[in-house]
């Protein structure tokens, strides 16, 4: 079943809901079978004999709550977003932030496409300069050959399309590193380009006169990159004052590495929970994502907010998203099947677009709960479960004594074992 155009992810009241009820609307909205729905909610869906063959020494399965964020507005269509995470307050503020993006028009989106670079390192040669020059020269040779190992991604408009060579100074002394440029299409792309650079590196080897050492995929993604905007009315976020604090936010991570890490992990809790629920590499994205931000040789934030002349907060963000649709746990694992069918997309592209969405919706919304009431008191309401939780409590006992450590601002374990001996009396 295809997900209906005339639905929207704008669903008031949605954290309200059972998970039951809210499963039931994620299912219509998105056309999962009753086995995909099934999947979601039911433990044990990926099971140890799949899990068996996804790694290596398995003793068994370590399993994380997935969410959905909802009232995304991307380039005109509506999107729910999966997102895996055990961190509270990340769906909810994700969510409200998109809500506010769409009184400005949502989230408009762009990129580079989905091109990874294979590097081949080459050491222990006499002209590194002149060596460069001979790779280049045959340099549609080397993308025949690399071509020739993959002609299911080339029939697909895929496949190398263009060689660098770069002379670098090491503590070893000079190396010269080829890029072999491959658009992978709807692939995250290491096993295609991996075996690639692995093709044509004896012939490196014999072009450059040196010894082959490492053919891999570089997760410095810089040629793959996302990009995503949004301008929130002064008026929705809270006012002229709101929009100005967090400019100064900004401000301060765009001038020190130590807040700029923060303000840049606050991006991560929605790309990586969303890239996760996918099935996709995290550690790839954390990678690229921190390597981008240090492009400059200093740290800086993956998101930039300006004021425009209507006094309306601008945002945006640009980082490498390699991911993908096909391959790997996105296609092994049942549940990273269905959190895809909910993200609707139909390109790796698109799906990368989306996460960079997502992540300027996180940074957004915990920029203004800085520049407003702070940062602690939506993730101490949620937080608050968690402890009354392992206390011991269960049932209607669990939001009380919440409720009651957050007015009193001591949410913490001791306190919510007194208040649950209190409630047992």
């Amino acid at each position: 079943m295809e997900k209906s155009s005339n639905k929207s992810s704008k669903i008031s009241g949605f954290y309200k809901l059972t998970p039951e009820e809210r499963l039931k609307i994620v299912t219509e909205y998105s056309g999962l079978t009753d086995e995909e729905a099934s999947s979601i909610s039911a433990t044990g869906a990926l099971t140890l004999d799949a899990a068996d063959r996804m790694v290596e020494n398995l003793i068994g399965i370590m399993e994380v709550p997935m969410g959905v964020a909802v009232n995304f507005l991307i380039n005109g269509r509506d999107y729910l977003i999966p997102m895996a995470i055990e961190e509270p307050s990340v769906i909810a503020a994700a969510s409200n932030a998109a809500k506010m993006a769409r009184e400005g028009g949502g989230f408009t989106t762009s990129s580079t496409g989905p091109v990874m670079i294979g590097q081949i390192q080459a050491v222990g040669i006499a002209d590194p300069n002149g060596a460069r020059l001979n790779i280049l020269e045959k340099k549609e040779e080397l993308i025949r050959r690399a071509n020739e190992v993959d002609p299911i991604l080339v029939k697909f408009g895929g496949g190398a399309k263009d060689v660098e060579v770069r002379v670098i100074d090491t503590p070893g002394g000079k190396m010269v590193i080829t890029h072999l440029i491959v658009d992978c299409r709807d692939a995250m792309g290491a096993n295609a380009v991996n075996t690639m650079a692995e093709t044509v590196a004896p012939y490196i080897g014999e072009l450059t006169g040196g010894r082959v050492y490492l053919r891999i995929i570089s997760n410095f993604a810089d040629k793959r990159l996302m990009r995503a905007k949004a301008v929130f009315t002064k008026e929705t976020i809270g006012g002229e004052e709101v929009v100005d604090g967090i400019l100064a936010a900004y401000h301060f991570a765009a001038g020190d590495p130590y807040r700029a890490a923060t303000h840049n992990k606050g991006i991560m809790n929605g790309v990586t929970a969303a890239v996760l629920a996918t099935g996709n590499d995290t550690r790839a994205i954390e990678a690229g994502a921190h390597v981008y931000a240090s492009r400059s040789g200093v740290y800086r934030p993956l998101s930039s907010y300006e004021k425009n002349a209507n006094g309306d907060l601008v945002a945006t963000i640009e980082m490498p998203m390699a991911v993908g649709l096909v391959g790997g746990a996105t296609k092994t694992n049942p549940i990273a099947r269905a959190a895809v069918k909910i993200l609707g997309v139909k390109t790796a592209t698109e799906m990368g677009e989306v996460f960079a969405a997502l992540g300027l919706a996180q940074n957004f919304a915990a920029m203004r709960a800085l520049a407003t009431e702070g940062i602690q008191r939506g993730h101490m309401e949620l937080h608050s479960r968690n402890v009354a939780i392992q206390a011991g409590a269960s049932g209607d006992m669990v939001d009380k004594i919440a409720r009651i450590m957050v007015n009193e601002k001591k949410v913490r374990a001791d306190r919510a074992k007194e208040l649950l001996d209190e409630m047992m009396l």
